[in-house]
């Protein structure tokens, strides 16, 4: 038997270019599923290159994304799993200070794009299909500065409960992957030390997890295996939400 088998799958994922969206798409196309991904940004090579199509969306526009799910449709005949992942994120704001402007932004892409995925993608998924949406460890925690961020993925894991009942009639199951800090490239901008440092000692496995091992989650949630899995929210967060790392323990007696 061929576990976690995507043969014959078609499958679209946002944010595919880079990332996790990236890391989904390598693992899908290995699995056997036809896969396209969005991005805002060129990924045509790249996606020929995994053996992908790529199709430019920008989540926050609504006909952008419609436009996407019809144009996978009509060339493959159907949708099977979508990976809502496309997402923003901004710090240095406390609640007090933050505006209507920088929330908006972050409703709209990771709230409304994972909105305009599930609607336009349902439309022309097939029964049985699997939704997977891209949440955060902040969607389930908070942390100081991140307010639109974390209001906003707290949104998505909500969106998809809803979905996930409102779809059970049709098999179409609906979970979220809520990754801790991933090594990604935005990990890699100035500034994005401290919240590395933080991350090995808070989190018990003592590391940032992998752009792979977010994408693991998310293949497991797309394959059939996970047939009576929905309205999940999975943490793949190195353990920071089970409880006080020995590492943050052995620095406070020590100081």
């Amino acid at each position: 038997m061929a576990q976690f088998s995507l043969a014959g799958k078609v499958a679209v994922i946002t944010g595919g270019g880079s990332g996790i969206g990236l890391a989904s798409a390598r693992r899908f196309v290995a699995a056997g599923a036809r896969v396209t991904i969005a991005n805002r940004s060129d990924s045509s090579a790249l996606a020929r290159d995994i053996g992908a199509t790529y199709v430019r969306t920008d989540v926050a526009v609504e006909a952008d994304v419609e436009a996407l799910m019809r144009s996978v449709a009509d060339r493959e005949g159907g949708i099977d799993i979508v990976v809502n992942n496309a997402g923003h994120g901004d710090a240095g704001l406390e609640v007090a200070n933050l505006t209507r402007e920088v929330l908006q932004r972050h409703l709209d892409v990771n709230l409304f794009g994972v909105l305009y995925g599930i609607k336009h993608g349902v439309a022309r998924m097939r029964d049985g299909g699997s939704i997977i949406n891209v949440s955060s460890l902040a969607g389930l925690s908070s942390f100081p500065t991140y307010g639109a961020y974390v209001a906003s993925k707290w949104a998505v894991i909500g969106l998809s409960k809803s979905a996930a009942t409102e779809l059970a009639p049709r098999r179409i199951r609906v979970n979220c992957v809520c990754p801790g800090t991933i090594d990604t490239p935005i990990n890699h901008q100035a500034g994005a030390e401290a919240e590395l440092a933080i991350v090995e000692t808070i989190a018990p496995l003592g590391r940032i997890g992998t752009a792979d091992e977010a994408a693991a989650a998310i293949h497991f949630f797309a394959s059939d295996d996970a047939g009576y899995v929905t309205g999940a929210a999975l943490e793949v967060d190195g353990g920071w939400l089970a409880g006080t790392s020995l590492a943050l323990i052995g620095k406070v007696m020590s100081s």
